[in-house]
């Protein structure tokens, strides 16, 4: 029996594409805000106020972290791609 879109079908698809976004996005969000804490505490130690530096750091751990992650979050998705693409005639 085929489930038509009514409004809490749509409800219910925004919000697990928008918890997807934050799965996949969270680990490089975390990385990019835990050395930008770490390179204030020490710019606030040293007294060096220069934005660059902690710009550099920041990118490259978030890169590192990305690259890291890239097998895992392809994964996740392309699941969330298959589960939508294969509910589509169903939802018609």
């Amino acid at each position: 029996m085929p489930v038509r879109m009514t409004p809490q079908v749509a409800i219910d698809l925004a919000r697990q594409a928008i918890w997807i976004a934050l799965l996949v996005s969270a680990p490089v969000l975390v990385a990019g805000m835990v050395v930008g804490l770490m390179i204030g505490l020490l710019q606030a130690l040293t007294q060096v106020q220069e934005q660059t530096i902690a710009f550099v750091p920041k990118i490259v751990a978030m890169v590192l972290v990305l690259s890291l992650i890239l097998p895992w979050l392809i994964t996740r998705m392309v699941e969330y791609s298959q589960g939508l693409i294969s509910n589509i005639p169903g939802t018609l």
